[in-house]
C-alpha cells in the first residue's frame, strides 16, 4: 500500500499495532531521540493538562502531547492520552488514546493510530535505556511495582533484555493480576528467571538491583532506606518515591527537566516550587537543595559519566516526552505502509 490517496488519512488499530511493534527496536530508536534532543534538534512543548471528576467522583484526566523532531527524523505529530484509574474494574484498561502524525510540510493529519501499545512500549524502551546507561553489569533481580500494560511491557523487556536476571518480583494491588501476568510471561516468553508475586513490598524492593515503579498511586510509600546498593530505581508512575529518595540519591536523571519542572502534579517539580531540587542548569540557591545530575541525554551523549561506583543509588524520573511516542508511532507508519496494513479514513 502506497499512500496515493493524499486526502485520506491511514488508521491503526490497536492489533495492527501491535503486529508492527514487533518489528522495531525500540530501545534503540530510543536513545536516538535523546541523541536528537539533547543536540538541540526537537520542539517539545508542555503537554496540555485536562482533568475532570467523573460522576463517581473519580479524577480522570486527558493529555495533549505534542512534538517535533528533526534532522534525520523530520517528523510531526501529537499523542492524547486519557485515563480512569477506576477503568480496570469496569474490564477496560485505565487509559487509551490516539497518535497522530502530520505531513511536515502540509501538516495534514496522516495517519491515526492507537496510542496505549506505542505508550506503554516507548515508556519501557526509556527505561530499558536507562537500566542499560546506570546499572551495575549484572542485574539479577528487579522488583516491577504495578502489573497493568505500562509494568507487563517492562517485565517482557527485562526477560529478554537482561541476561543476567535470575528473579523478577512482581507487586500489585491486585495479587490475582500479579499471578496472571506472572503465567502469562511463564506461557510466551522464554524465561529461565524465576517470577515471583510476592505480597512483601519492602522486602523486595530491599532485595532488587533494579525497580521500576508503575502504579497510579498519589501517596508516596517507598523510602530510602529500602533501596539496595547500587539499585537503580525508575519512577515511572507519579508518586511511589518518597522525598527522601530524590534528596539521598546519588544519581539523579530525568528525561526532560524543563517538562519536569513546569509540573507541579509530580513530586519532583513539587520539590522543585518548594526550592528543594534544582535542575541541571540552574544555581542552587542554598547548599542544602539538591541538584538534578542531569538528563537521560547527557548519557547518551556522553556528557556525564553516568556511574562512577557499584555502590551508587541511581534514580530516573522519566517524565514522558512526546517525540518519543511520534517516533515511534512514524515507524510503525512506514511498515504499515510496506505491508498494507490499516485503513483508510477520508480526510
Amino acid at each position: 500500500m502506497t499512500q496515493q490517496f493524499k486526502d485520506q488519512i491511514l488508521y491503526l488499530a490497536g492489533g495492527d499495532v501491535r503486529q508492527l511493534c514487533s518489528e522495531i527496536d525500540s530501545i534503540a530508536l530510543a536513545a536516538k531521540v535523546f541523541s536528537a534532543h539533547g543536540s538541540g534538534q526537537t520542539i517539545l512543548p508542555a503537554e496540555t493538562y485536562l482533568g475532570w471528576q467523573d460522576a463517581a467522583n473519580n479524577s480522570v484526566r486527558s493529555l495533549c502531547m505534542p512534538g517535533y523532531l528533526g534532522g534525520e527524523f523530520h517528523i510531526v505529530g501529537t499523542k492524547v492520552i486519557n485515563a480512569n484509574p477506576a477503568n480496570p474494574a469496569r474490564g477496560l484498561e485505565r487509559a487509551s488514546g490516539v497518535t497522530l502524525l502530520f505531513d511536515p510540510e502540509t501538516a495534514r493529519i496522516k495517519c491515526i493510530m492507537e496510542a496505549s501499545v506505542i505508550s506503554a512500549l516507548r515508556t519501557a524502551a526509556v527505561s530499558m535505556l536507562s537500566i542499560d546507561l546506570l546499572s551495575c553489569p549484572d542485574v539479577l533481580c528487579i522488583c516491577i511495582i504495578g502489573l497493568g500494560v505500562i509494568g507487563t511491557t517492562h517485565l517482557r523487556f527485562a526477560v529478554r533484555r537482561l541476561p543476567s536476571l535470575e528473579r523478577a518480583i512482581l507487586i500489585d494491588a491486585s495479587s490475582t493480576k500479579a499471578e496472571t501476568v506472572a503465567d502469562e510471561i511463564r506461557r510466551t516468553e522464554n524465561c529461565p528467571a524465576e517470577i515471583d508475586c510476592s505480597a512483601n513490598l519492602e522486602a523486595a524492593v530491599r532485595s532488587a538491583d533494579v525497580v521500576v515503579t508503575a502504579t497510579t498511586v498519589t501517596v508516596g510509600y517507598i523510602p530510602y532506606c529500602w533501596l539496595k546498593p547500587g539499585a537503580v530505581v525508575v519512577n515511572v508512575s507519579l508518586d511511589d518515591l518518597l522525598t527522601d529518595v530524590f534528596l539521598n540519591a546519588d544519581l539523579l536523571f530525568v528525561d526532560d527537566w524543563s517538562l519536569v519542572c513546569a509540573d507541579n502534579r509530580r513530586m519532583l517539580g513539587r520539590l522543585h516550587h518548594e526550592g528543594k531540587i534544582a535542575g541541571p542548569g540552574e544555581q542552587r540557591t542554598a547548599s542544602n537543595v539538591r541538584k538534578i545530575d542531569g538528563e537521560l541525554a547527557d548519557l547518551v551523549l556522553n556528557r556525564h559519566p553516568g556511574r562512577r561506583s557499584a555502590e551508587e543509588i541511581a534514580v530516573v524520573n522519566p517524565f514522558g516526552m512526546a517525540i518519543q511516542d511520534v517516533a515511534l508511532a512514524s515507524l510503525i507508519f512506514e511498515a504499515a505502509l510496506r505491508r498494507s496494513v490499516g485503513v483508510y479514513l477520508d480526510a
